[in-house]
């Protein structure tokens, strides 16, 4: 049998049959194989077909197809199905050989993974890849990372099938990240920021509709205006056109047809519980983790709507005097405020995440693999790539001059929204945790004295000053004092 086979794929669910045709597409023969092998037959019979595609019945045989060093690429679902295919495909490599792992695994277990099949001399990768199917078909966003030394023998292949951006788009969206699991981590941070642009959108899109009235007509206008400045992006794209589709089967708009309960796969919950281990304070993206969770109690939300009161009157009220344009254009001000505030959170996370591991993270070539391809790619990553360009150790993207500048010019009107949701009743969770970050971060001093106290009185936890250093406890019982009559 020829070893002919650029490299093999395990796993054609959508997103590998669609990276399989990117490959061909690109002059690359690949070996294919799926623990189903009734879908190998499928694919070969369907969108395979005449194309430089080999089908397999078995490992076994997708093995025997490739080339040395053999690079199999598996996009089989993150956690146990992993370990498991892991298990049965190394047996049949040899040292050289490469294994990737193309989908959303926890980094750590990539890290795990690397250090096991290092001892068997075979290089692994843990290669975060995102656009979803389209993405995958015409070229998505690749963040690789794991065992260095496989990079060279998967970079000819991974940089080819990528997006491509830049003013002769040759940029493409796909570089070298890092060692361990630096890949899968930067590809969870991608996930964290869609969390929270995805949650900011439908809080803009809940302002718009239940606060001022707006039919689906005019939200996609609104969007559609929005898509040509600086909110110019991909989700920003599909919430326009979303806003035009009609369910045939009710002739009603297919977005007012949906119930109003999220999914999650649980990447978004990791960057939060990960912010949580490194001390960093990436809020927006958990309260839209949690907003979701919010959002999955329907039946318990349907009980409490029918007891619990809100604002009586308020919005009618508000209705009769608010400009509606205006309140339009200060709820853009809010998203793209909040935006920045939320991609300043996941860059401080890599930061700090790259100091714990000793990554060496490049932040502006991780803007570049973001600006093409992938679900939060946006015309603004350009901008962080500059920033970061400017000043490679930037502490904040907030603390750039770019982005300095559009929080101060679009405040006003993201205060104005924070607190006329309040004032209404519309909840905006994501959109209010920017703000209070953002408040917070600039406060030179926080009430958190006041919590020192509290804690060195009840636990004896003891204390910093602000006139000498050391740490201090105080004997708060003896030395209170009965108030003066």
């Amino acid at each position: 049998m020829t070893s002919q086979c650029d490299i093999g794929l395990i796993g054609l669910a959508v997103m590998g049959r669609n990276l399989v045709l990117n490959m061909a597409d690109h002059g690359f023969q690949v070996a294919v194989f799926n623990r189903t092998t009734r879908k190998v037959d499928e694919f070969m019979a369907g969108d395979a077909m005449g194309k430089s595609v080999v089908g397999c019945q078995s490992p076994e045989e997708l093995v025997q197809h490739l080339k040395r060093p053999r690079r199999v690429m598996m996009m089989v679902k993150a956690g146990e199905p992993v370990d498991r295919t892991i298990r049965q495909i190394a047996l049949l490599l040899e040292a050289g050989d490469i294994l990737i792992d193309g989908g959303n695994s926890y980094y750590q277990d990539t890290e795990r993974r690397i250090k096991e099949l290092d001892s068997r001399g075979i290089l692994y990768l843990g290669s975060g890849i995102s656009g979803g199917e389209e993405g995958a078909r015409h070229g998505p966003s690749i963040m690789p990372g794991g065992s260095a030394d496989a990079w060279p023998h998967l970079k000819p292949i991974f940089q080819e099938i990528a997006a491509k951006v830049g003013p002769n788009h040759d940029i493409p969206c796909c570089e070298w990240v890092g060692s361990g699991g630096a890949g899968h981590y930067v590809k969870m941070i991608h996930n964290g920021i869609e969390y929270g642009d995805m949650q900011l959108i439908c809080e803009a899109y809940s302002l718009l509709k239940d606060g001022l009235g707006l039919s689906n007509a005019r939200l996609y206008d609104i969007f559609a205006q929005w898509n040509k400045g600086e909110l110019d992006s991909y989700l920003i794209e599909i919430t326009r056109d979303i806003f035009s589709v009609i369910d045939p089967e009710t002739d009603h708009a297919l977005v007012d047809m949906i119930l109003d309960k999220a999914g999650q796969k649980g990447t978004g919950k990791w960057t939060s519980q990960l912010a949580l281990d490194l001390g960093v304070p990436t809020t927006l993206i958990t309260e839209a983790v949690f907003a979701r969770i919010l959002s999955s109690q329907k039946e318990k939300r349907v009980r409490a709507g029918r007891i619990l009161a809100g604002p009586h009157g308020a919005l009618e009220k508000w209705r009769e005097s608010v400009d509606p344009e205006q309140f339009i254009d200060a709820v853009r001000q809010a998203l793209y405020a909040s935006k920045i505030c939320s991609y300043a959170q996941g860059f401080s996370q890599l930061q700090a995440a790259s100091g714990e591991n000793s990554w060496e993270l490049n932040y502006g070539e991780i803007a570049m693999m973001w600006r093409g391809g992938c679900i939060i790619r946006a015309a603004f990553l350009e901008r962080i790539k500059e920033a970061f360009d400017r000043d490679a150790g930037l502490e904040n993207l907030l603390l750039d001059p770019y982005f300095k500048q559009a929080v101060a010019s679009n405040q006003d009107g993201w205060r104005q929204v924070v607190a006329t949701a309040a004032g209404l009743g519309i909840p905006t969770p994501a959109v209010s945790a920017a703000l209070n970050y953002y408040d917070g971060y600039r406060s030179e001093r926080l009430p958190h004295n006041l919590l020192q106290a509290q804690r060195d009185y009840f636990g004896a936890h003891t204390y910093e000053r602000i006139d000498r250093d050391g740490s201090f406890h105080s004997d708060w019982i003896r030395l209170r004092r009965e108030p003066q009559k």
